[in-house]
């Protein structure tokens, strides 16, 4: 067994072997600009992103796979939803736990005029729709609530919240940058308008995700999104600039293999899961579930260690990589926003500790994973009674 044991899943995973596979060509052979319609090289490189934009529609149930726009990656999907949509004016809603991609973009927003309600969770981290309800107001312009945390893995009810969007004519945009090909997805069923995706984070390449952009809302009414790139005009005037056709070709091919495999996946993941939290709950005292038990994605674990300090344990636990909440967060020195927002003192947001498994995780490397995180825990604890008997 290699080490380090890779278990940061939720920040990005490696790239699929098979995903490698069908990018190559068009790295070499198939290297044609998407655009260039005048040749056979064009030809077979729109014709690959097309097939991908199938791929990716297939998996959260888009009926037109046109409404797929192929971006950088889910933090751009998530400016152009939340500011394409609002053009400089009306009422966002959003919650306490998002993503810094959304929470920064509406902070953005706030300072050019536009109103932003920023909703709270119960300790397990779930929206209450109703809270939802009752924030819309006649200015709303859009909901943005994620489909699954990035840091505790929790769920929100987005057909509900979806329903409620419908009813009032307000557009719903969900980060599902965590969700694709992890949970069903229905974005006909939960009444979604905009979704963002991300390759990096279900085993596809690293500078490539998408926004669905439903052409039409629920009431009927063409949906209008200001572009936040010019130049070019590709991709229905929406996002410019030159396709990055191997990378939305591995973006296609990660999507297809996620969905094709998530049922088997799900239940070999929370598996593993529970083997991991079963070990370290016999093992040591003082530890805590952050986030809902159950409905969380299925390789996510966010634990707190009661008197330990979550930087100094992963510091010391140098043959296993997990981490402390969200990579893009990392050069913030406060503790987690997502944890302050279920309530946690700073004293167990600080101990906290988040652990994601993913397709090339073993059952060998979490019995491994777990005895080096308790012999560290341990460790630290017994180091820090001792400087307190000493004081």
């Amino acid at each position: 067994m290699k080490l380090p044991i890779y278990l940061d899943n939720q920040a990005t995973t490696r790239v699929d072997p098979r995903v490698v596979e069908a990018m190559l060509p068009f790295f070499s052979e198939d290297y044609g600009n998407a655009a260039s319609r005048h040749h056979a090289f064009g030809w077979r490189a729109e014709a690959a992103v097309e097939m991908a934009r199938e791929e990716l529609a297939a998996a959260i149930a888009a009926p037109d796979a046109r409404e797929i726009i192929f971006t950088s990656g889910a933090t751009e999907s998530n400016n152009l939803a939340i500011k394409g949509v609002t053009h400089g004016g009306g009422h966002v809603v959003t919650a306490a736990t998002e993503h810094p991609a959304v929470l920064d973009a509406c902070e953005d927003l706030e300072r050019r005029g536009v109103a932003v309600s920023v909703l709270s969770v119960d300790s397990e981290g779930i929206i209450d729709p109703e809270e939802v309800a009752r924030a819309i107001t006649e200015r709303t312009a859009l909901v943005s609530i994620m489909a699954a945390n990035n840091e505790i893995g929790v769920l929100q009810p987005l057909a509900e919240i979806g329903r409620i969007c419908r009813e009032r004519g307000v557009l719903f945009h969900t980060d599902a940058a965590q969700a694709v090909g992890k949970t069903p997805l229905d974005v006909e069923g939960m009444g979604i308008d905009l979704l963002s995706i991300s390759a990096h984070k279900l085993y596809g390449p690293k500078g490539i995700g998408a926004l669905l952009v439903r052409s039409r809302r629920s009431d009927g009414r063409r949906l209008r999104l200001l572009p936040q790139l010019h130049g070019g005009g590709h991709q229905r005037g929406l996002r410019a600039g030159t396709l990055p056709v191997p990378l939305i070709v591995g973006f296609g091919r990660a999507v297809a293999l996620s969905v094709a495999e998530m049922d088997a996946e799900a239940r070999r993941l929370v598996g593993l899961r529970s083997r991991m939290l079963e070990r370290l709950s016999q093992s040591l005292a003082g530890v805590s579930l952050n986030g809902h038990p159950q409905r969380r994605l299925p390789g996510n674990l966010n634990i707190s260690f009661e008197g330990i300090e979550a930087d100094a344990l992963i510091s010391d636990l140098k043959e296993v990589a997990v981490s402390t909440g969200s990579a893009c967060s990392s050069a913030k020195p406060e503790t987690s926003h997502v944890l302050r927002a279920l309530g946690c003192d700073p004293a167990r947001a600080r101990s906290s500790v988040r652990i994601g498994l993913g397709r090339f995780t073993t059952a060998e490397e979490i019995e491994v994973a777990a005895d080096a995180l308790i012999a560290n825990v341990a460790a630290q604890r017994a180091r820090r009674e001792e400087a307190r008997q000493r004081h």
